[in-house]
């Protein structure tokens, strides 16, 4: 397998319900509308990937099951290459997420008896990319393909949303630790400081900040970049764009500034969409705004 980017790491199956307020205590509601859809930090990205005209494939856990196989279709239907996809008797992880008309969400993940997948159940040495990006869900495949991208100079990508064991394993082994503000703040209680703090533990550091852009560091060289100014409608999946065209535009060889860029581009389109598979740019729309 030969791919521009792969993504291992977490999928789901994402029930969607727009609501007009997040909801009180003991409180019934009625939802404006419901979209169902794949979901998932690394699946995201390998689909976002494909959308923008590269080559992508996703390694994770699907179940034997409805949701399972609705995925796996909808990942195809993309052009994602699903070969490295794992299927068994657990049942899909599930997310419903509530979002607000201010595109202000909260996302309830259920994954049930769902376990990481053993280091051996892939055959690492099969798969060349150009870029590799985990999402600190599979760490033990992950370990495994990262050993492979150093062997090929792959370079590779950790999606941090949030500090968990995953997380912890693969953030010192990666050559890219593009973390969300929430990890940040877990990991040292400031995004300043954590960019400081994690620049000792991974040779560029880059901090999503949603509505406030990014700051990034890159040796003892350091910097920001503001959002792009867009209407947000639903900002899940934002960070699933912003880490899959970054690891694609690692794979297209773009300079720094333009790969910032270009990651930011994606992650502020997808706000203008409701739902985070569905808000994925198309490269049509990414190259209207992407300058």
């Amino acid at each position: 397998m030969n791919v521009d980017v792969l993504c291992a790491g977490h999928a789901c199956y994402d029930l969607v319900f727009s609501v007009s307020h997040q909801p009180g205590a003991d409180e019934k509601m009625v939802a404006d509308s419901l979209l169902s859809c794949g979901g998932g930090p690394a699946a995201n990205a390998a689909v976002c990937v494909s959308k923008l005209g590269l080559t992508s494939t996703f390694a994770g856990y699907l179940g034997q099951d409805l949701y399972g196989d609705q995925h796996i279709q909808e990942l195809a239907a993309y052009g994602v290459d699903t070969r490295l996809i794992v299927r068994g008797s657990p049942a899909t992880p599930l997310s419903t997420i509530l979002v607000k008309p201010d595109g202000k969400r909260c996302l309830i993940n259920y994954k049930g008896n769902t376990q990481a997948l053993p280091g051996d159940v892939l055959d690492s040495k099969a798969v060349t990319a150009k870029a590799m990006l985990f999402d600190g869900h599979e760490p033990s495949i992950s370990l495994a393909l990262i050993e492979r991208a150093r062997q090929t100079n792959s370079p590779t990508v950790l999606d941090a949303g949030s500090l968990h064991q995953g997380t912890l394993a693969l953030m010192r082994q990666v050559d890219y630790l593009v973390c969300s503000e929430k990890f940040a703040i877990q990991y040292a209680g400031n995004e300043q400081h954590a960019l400081s703090q994690l620049a000792k533990l991974a040779p560029v550091v880059v901090i999503t900040l949603g509505e406030r852009g990014v700051i990034w560091q890159r040796g003892k060289e350091q910097g920001a970049l503001p959002a792009y100014p867009i209407t947000a409608i639903d900002s899940t999946g934002a960070g699933d764009a912003f880490h899959g065209a970054f690891a694609a535009a690692l794979a297209l060889g773009m300079d720094w500034q333009s790969l910032l860029r270009y990651a930011s581009a994606a992650g502020a389109l997808c706000c203008t969409r409701m739902g985070a598979r569905l808000g994925l740019p198309s490269q049509q729309d990414h190259a209207g705004l992407f300058r």
